[in-house]
């Protein structure tokens, strides 16, 4: 998935629209936005890539050190 920059960093309270998990991937299409999870991100991800107009990925997060996410 490729991220944009110009979209606002995804917070705890952005849910997935598949299962309500924390939302790493925002996806916006023609009508409107998804927001989901990482799994349900690479579960959909063909999908998405062939009608999404931006896929802002920050599931890079998942894997940060817990202090520098303490931080923000």
């Amino acid at each position: 998935m490729t991220a944009t920059t110009a979209t606002p960093e995804l917070t705890a309270q952005d849910r997935c629209d598949a299962c309500g998990a924390q939302a790493y991937v925002r996806v916006e299409l023609e009508s409107g936005e998804l927001l989901f999870c990482a799994h349900h991100a690479r579960k959909h991800a063909d999908a998405l890539a062939g009608v999404a107009k931006s896929i802002h990925d920050e599931t890079d997060r998942l894997h940060e050190d817990k202090t520098a996410a303490a931080a923000r």
